[in-house]
């Protein structure tokens, strides 16, 4: 394996030891969590904000890496794990959601995403639907099911801003361009369900590439109650599902890829 280092994750591929499945989580302090629910979890590197552990699966090594918030440093750490070898890419993380029967602790598993990002524009044009790789979804599903982690499948939102693009006014100005105003409600109408920062562009990326994506994420708000989160002994929890759908989702993958190359 090279020894030759990506510029950005500071890893290379001998240090993932022949990974091709990477779960990528957005913030830096989940992937310790995330890589001790595994076996022989070990850190890789850390550098601006990407955070890279590798870990065992059933003895098959899994990479986990943080990508930062939002589409560009997504899109950064996902091309570089692609020049490593991987090709099966997991998100996981929190997110609001926006539709009443979707509760805070569930769990949604996006089938695919609304473009509210800028750079998937540069994987595809605009017209090309941000869509989960059905193998990912269904491992996700399946997982879901098998640990009775109560969940919804559907259309997220995927905005590369906070604020603006997921309509919140508690800024301090107080307001957001035209476009996005009553947007929140029109998502709502046409049933979409929550509100996260990443799966368009992971999604749209993979998918012009050739390679798969899923993503999962606990509900730690709920938007038609309260722009509040939930405090933080309930976020660990909810992340703690999340964590645990995700993981058995990538060693149901890892099985399919076993018994696909078994004589």
């Amino acid at each position: 394996m090279s020894d030759e280092r990506v510029m950005h994750l500071d890893v290379t591929a001998a240090d993932l030891g022949g990974a091709s499945l990477a779960i990528v989580p957005g913030d830096p302090a989940r992937v310790a969590r995330i890589a001790e629910t595994m076996a022989e979890p070990a850190h890789l590197a850390s550098t601006r904000e990407f955070t890279s552990y590798r870990a065992l699966i059933d003895g098959q090594p899994v990479v986990v890496c943080s990508t930062g918030v939002g589409g560009p440093s997504t899109s950064v750490a996902v091309e570089e794990l692609a020049q490593l070898g991987v090709r099966t890419f997991l998100r996981v993380g929190t997110t609001g959601s926006i539709q009443p029967d979707l509760l805070i602790g569930h769990l949604v598993i996006t089938q695919a995403a609304v473009r509210l990002d800028g750079a998937s524009r540069h994987f595809a044009p605009v017209e090309y639907p941000a869509a989960s790789s059905f193998e990912c979804t269904r491992a996700l599903v399946d997982a879901a099911v098998a640990l009775d982690a109560p969940h919804q499948v559907g259309i997220t939102a995927s905005s590369d801003t906070f604020y603006p693009g997921q309509e919140r006014y508690d800024t301090v100005a107080g307001d957001v361009v035209p476009w996005l105003r009553g947007s929140l409600a029109e998502w709502r109408r046409i049933g979409v369900l929550n509100y996260e920062m990443e799966s368009a562009t992971l999604f749209t990326m993979c998918a012009a590439n050739g390679w798969r994506a899923g993503c999962v994420a606990g509900v730690i708000a709920q938007r038609t109650e309260s722009e509040a989160v939930v405090d933080e002994a309930r976020i660990a929890a909810i992340e703690e599902r999340a964590v645990g759908v995700v993981v058995e989702a990538a060693r149901r993958l890892l099985q399919q890829k076993s018994h696909r190359g078994a004589p």
